[in-house]
């Protein structure tokens, strides 16, 4: 089945230890599936919430279809959508977001096939110098790199 990659949240991975990727299906709308086809989405401000048994991905924007039909509705950019998960599935994330301390974040998404998915981020979040900290090796690693190749 051929996956074409979407959006990516560069975020998720700075702000948080990322430990395992479970992928979702989403309930989207016909305007909101173009428009996300078309690549227009952005991950940053999203994240995901238990309710009510059930998934949500809040704070993700899809903007409006411009080519969207004068006769359907147009659907709200900021909307909650709700994620497609098995039973026994949901309810271990929601555990483990209620006794560990976890967090769940949108890590990608994607078009699996003919259908939206999208890449949960089960993590815990990072501290201010683990931040630096990183930050800090990746310029080092970048600054290597830079060496090697003038001296090449």
């Amino acid at each position: 089945m051929e996956t074409k990659k979407i959006a990516t949240n560069r975020k998720a991975y700075h702000n948080y230890h990322i430990e395992e990727v479970i992928e979702a299906g989403l309930v989207l709308t016909g305007s909101e599936i173009k428009s996300i086809r078309s690549g227009r989405i952005s991950l940053n401000e999203a994240y995901i919430k238990p309710r009510a048994g059930e998934l949500w991905l809040i704070g993700a924007h899809v903007p409006r279809y411009e080519s969207a039909s004068a006769f359907s509705a147009p659907h709200e950019p900021n909307r909650d959508r709700k994620l497609l998960l098995h039973r026994d599935e949901i309810n271990n994330l929601a555990r483990k977001v209620k006794e560990k301390g976890y967090t769940l974040v949108p890590v990608s998404l994607y078009i699996k096939g003919h259908l939206a998915k999208i890449g949960i981020g089960l993590g815990r979040g990072k501290k201010q110098y683990e931040k630096k900290d990183a930050i800090m090796e990746s310029e080092a690693k970048r600054q290597i790199s830079r060496t090697l190749k003038r001296q090449m």
